[in-house]
């Protein structure tokens, strides 16, 4: 019978508290900086900024107090897009009262440090007031999981007796877990994708079918490789749910923000007026800047991340990058050296 506490509101953590009254879960509180979505999840049991149609448990419980999503609970899911992630725990570590499972599900790097979420929380919360640290992480959409649409995703951390745990906690019949305990490979497949829907969504606007998107997709998957194995992530790691899986389903869905972010861009062949007036979390804008500068710290050849990066930070015509690309050398199909 855990108590466990949710903060932020947003379509993730909202969807992940119904997950968990659907899974018998007696005491979920989800914390909300907005006032009225704290209002309309007690007393209409719906959040209307993001699922207005949808009614959800009445054993769900909203609050606007860190200390009340924080204190005596057992487990705490940190939901937030990553710039607001270290400010977050740092209000939220003095609240913290009992051993807690720390559970993150933001896909990024933290933009001053360029640590993944894991070692992050690490970092921030002392080590004697957390029983385990873990990634909660795959090819998902809140808008289908709360629909309790199939998905399968993983339970990440190096303790892999915490990671079944979580998984077990999560699981059901439409909503598998695994477990998985290569923390590198898992956080940064799940931050570059977003950078390569980006990428994905730029043909999709520019025109490009379905030949030229399968091209990238398995161009951006060995780009990605390529980070992880410098880093010490696992080669099977590539191809699993936070791998292969969590690129798929970005790459291709308009329920994706960041091919929806690459698809306005591709519309206009320039990325100035996305950003000029772009209002939502678009994780795989910051993603790029930051594999952008580890690519050069390691020495590693990133062509679609290169062009990303002329594209928002340089101001390049995504029209004339596609043509850079397909005109390269010609070389083998290798991860490495190509």
């Amino acid at each position: 019978m855990i108590k466990v506490g949710i903060i932020g509101a947003g379509s993730w953590g909202t969807t992940l508290a119904q997950v968990l009254t659907d899974n018998k879960i007696p005491e979920v509180t989800i914390y909300s900086l907005s006032e009225k979505d704290v209002s309309d999840i007690n007393t209409l049991h719906r959040n209307m900024t993001y699922f207005p149609d949808y009614l959800l448990s009445e054993n769900i419980k909203a609050t606007s107090s860190f200390e009340e999503v924080v204190k005596d609970k057992d487990l705490l899911v940190l939901s937030v897009p990553t710039v607001a992630m270290r400010d977050v725990l740092s209000k939220v570590a003095p609240l913290i009262n009992k051993k807690v499972i720390l559970v993150n599900t933001a896909k990024g790097f933290d933009p001053s440090t360029r640590e993944t979420m894991m070692n992050l929380i690490r970092e921030v919360i002392p080590s004697e007031k957390y029983r385990g640290v873990v990634s909660l992480i795959g090819p998902s959409h809140a808008e289908e999981v709360i629909e309790r649409d199939l998905t399968c995703i993983c339970s990440v951390c190096r303790d892999e007796e915490v990671s079944r745990e979580v998984a077990k906690t999560f699981s059901n019949n439409y909503l598998r877990v695994y477990t998985n305990t290569d923390e590198m490979g898992s956080e940064i497949c799940a931050a570059l994708k977003n950078a390569i829907a980006i990428a994905s969504g730029i043909l999709e606007g520019l025109g490009y079918g379905d030949n030229a998107r399968a091209a990238l997709c398995c161009r951006g998957i060995f780009e990605i490789a390529r980070v992880v194995l410098v880093h010490g992530g696992h080669r099977e790691t590539i191809l699993g749910l936070t791998g292969l899986g969590d690129l798929v389903v970005t790459c291709y869905s308009f329920h994706s923000r960041n091919f929806c972010a690459g698809l306005e861009i591709g519309k206009d062949d320039d990325a100035k007026h996305f950003l000029e007036t772009n209002t939502k979390t678009v994780e795989g804008l910051k993603t790029i800047q930051v594999a952008y500068d580890m690519a050069k710290e390691d020495g590693l050849e990133l062509p679609i991340i290169d062009a990303l990066y002329r594209i928002i930070y340089e101001g390049a015509k995504p029209s004339q990058l596609v043509d850079e690309l397909m005109t390269r050398p010609l070389k083998a199909e290798r991860i490495k050296g190509d």
